[in-house]
């Protein structure tokens, strides 16, 4: 019974910890002002993509910023941080 519950308290905090450790590129709520689309496959032109990116609080800036010169992170979002990075940090 003891390690029925210390397993069930590990998946749980695995779980919690999953939520913890997305970071800001992997959020759809973070994400979503870059693209046309609900689907997130179509970036908008880049006067909007940098309004969208200013309009951000620079907490979230820095984030993006921040994972995208990652390379394990930026790889799946490699659209947007090219984006990102020809912006030049203009925060």
């Amino acid at each position: 019974m003891n390690v029925k519950n210390i397993f069930l308290g590990a998946l749980a905090l695995s779980m919690v910890g999953g939520v913890a450790f997305a970071g800001a590129l992997d959020e759809p709520d973070n994400m979503a002002p870059f693209f046309t689309d609900s689907s997130m496959k179509t970036m908008k032109p880049m006067a909007e993509f940098k309004a969208a990116f200013m309009a951000m609080p620079k907490e979230k800036q820095d984030a993006m910023m921040k994972e995208c010169q990652d390379a394990a992170m930026s790889k799946p979002h490699a659209e947007f941080c090219g984006n990102l990075n020809m912006l030049g940090g203009a925060n």
